[in-house]
């Protein structure tokens, strides 16, 4: 396999011989480039053109890319990509991107796009195939949302004040630069969508069902994230409550998302759990996905591990491209 195409938005190394382009060193060879990137339509005619089998590996979280995504499967080019836009998005990009595929016979694969290196798309679509019936999915699908939980409500302990968790959070690098786009619970929503979907469910958006929001009404039109973190702690008292009324039932609260496919719903938010739950007894900032089903009764098919990390999710990547050359 060669590379002959690489780029960022703005600089992009290839050649229209499609001579192989040096792996070694290319992200500095790229940084260096005064190449600009193609328009999308003829970067699409190019890579058609190939004289081999092309795979584009979509490592951005570009909405315009992944517009793009039915126009060159249905050019034959497979596609492997964590992005998640492409597949929460409209029902219609959905729908276009797996019927431009089917027409064209080009490969789509986007394991990353959920559980970034854990097994989540493939081992849902392997029960589908197989001939289960998933009744319900329910997890942790946030590595930000695990962290402070399991800090801020663990299993053992009293955990520290929200406010704090939410700074330390951050501090570590487990949030995004602005902590609300973590709390606003969307990007599980996202992750729930790509899975209701897969499992049949043609749920419209990421916000056409319940998302359980943190952020105090109040704080949503802060200017920035650190004036966000410095008014948090206004607000602790919501939290604590919330935790201590899980403490006196015996159980400890969760973010969590889930599906359940015989009633058509999907919801995210807080939810409240057994000390002895798998959900409830998570270290760090791991995710876990437990999958409910016939086949496999009382006792769900659970997958947990980290959900997050650039090293991870290029294994999930990776996986993914051996699928397609296979």
């Amino acid at each position: 396999m060669d590379l002959v195409y690489i780029s960022t938005s703005k600089k992009s190394i290839y050649n229209k011989d499609y001579s192989p382009i040096e792996i070694e060193g290319v992200a500095e060879v790229l940084a260096r480039s005064s190449q600009a990137p193609p328009p999308t339509d003829e970067l699409v005619d190019y890579l058609a053109a190939a004289p081999a089998p092309v795979v584009l590996v979509d490592n951005t979280s570009s909405q315009d890319i992944a517009d793009s995504y039915p126009l060159f499967l249905g050019r034959g080019v497979n596609i492997i990509t964590p992005n998640k836009k492409a597949f929460s998005g409209s029902y219609a990009l959905w729908d276009a991107i797996f019927s431009a595929a089917e027409t064209s016979g080009a490969k789509v694969f986007h394991e990353s796009s959920v559980g970034a290196g854990l097994p989540v798309l493939s081992t849902l679509k392997d029960l589908i195939e197989t001939g289960d019936k998933v009744n319900r999915i329910e997890g942790v699908f946030s590595g930000t949302m695990s962290f402070l939980f399991n800090s801020f409500a663990p299993t053992e302990g009293s955990g520290g004040k929200w406010s704090d968790e939410v700074r330390r959070a951050k501090e570590l690098g487990y949030t995004e630069p602005d902590p609300r786009d973590d709390l606003n619970g969307l990007d599980v929503a996202r992750k729930l969508t790509i899975l209701a979907r897969l499992a049949g469910l043609p749920v419209a958006s990421p916000t056409s069902f319940p998302v359980q929001s943190l952020i105090p009404k109040e704080l949503e039109s802060c200017a920035s994230g650190e004036e966000f973190l410095d008014k948090l702690p206004q607000f602790d008292k919501q939290m604590e409550q919330t935790k201590n009324e899980a403490e006196a039932e015996g159980k400890v609260v969760r973010f969590v998302g889930s599906i359940d496919i015989p009633s058509k719903t999907v919801k995210v938010g807080l939810e409240k759990f057994d000390r002895g739950h798998p959900i409830a007894s998570l270290k760090g900032s791991d995710n876990i996905i437990s999958f409910y089903t016939d086949r496999y009764g009382s006792n769900p098919l659970i997958v947990q591990g980290a959900g997050a990390g650039g090293e991870v999710t290029a294994m999930g990547v990776t996986s993914d491209l051996l699928k397609t050359i296979v």
